[in-house]
């Protein structure tokens, strides 16, 4: 039998995630990792530790499934990374979720369906999104920097003899800008 491993989040400095603790250690957890971080921070170091910790036949468990990922696509690639290890998953608040059951991986089976297919919709509003831009003459990027009159002052400053070097600390370019421009 594996250990049973802990997780717990709160999206803030003001909350508690004490009551998480208690009973995360109710269900027997005896190694928890915990922190005081957004769901929508991709820098959530003590889940990054929690995950490379966990070993075959662990078990992490989480009060509830919005402690754990940002998003169903999230949630989805967190737990198809510990089925991989061997490592069962579980959440307190929602028994349906639970890798070590049949009907768990069926859940995570649909919930795996309902990522692919949020990514999906995600994807043709993007291209829907760019389409309209283009007909409505507008191309996706930064505004140009380098413009006809910025060149112009450039090539003038070089005829009145001043260096590249003066020239791109004046016009706010690099060395290599300038002498392409030149060139």
């Amino acid at each position: 039998m594996g250990t049973v491993v802990g997780y717990a989040r709160v999206s803030t400095g003001q909350q508690d995630y004490q009551a998480q603790l208690d009973r995360l250690k109710a269900a027997g957890a005896t190694k928890v990792f915990s922190e005081k971080r957004s769901g929508l921070d991709g820098q959530r170091p003590q889940l990054a530790e929690c995950l490379r910790y966990v070993r075959e036949g662990d078990t992490l468990i989480v009060t509830k499934l919005d402690r754990l990922a940002r998003s169903t696509a999230d949630l989805y690639r967190i737990v198809t990374d510990l089925n991989d290890k061997g490592v069962g998953f579980k959440v307190l608040d929602d028994t349906a979720v639970d890798t070590t059951s049949r009907t768990g991986k069926l859940v995570m089976g649909i919930l795996a369906l309902i990522a692919e297919f949020e990514t999906e919709i995600r994807r043709e509003r993007q291209m829907e999104g760019i389409a309209k831009a283009k007909a409505e003459g507008r191309i996706g990027g930064r505004p140009k920097l380098m413009t006809d009159n910025v060149e112009a002052e450039i090539r003038k400053l070089r005829k009145e003899g001043i260096s590249i070097r003066k020239i791109a600390a004046q016009i706010g370019f690099s060395k290599a800008t300038v002498q392409k421009i030149l060139a």
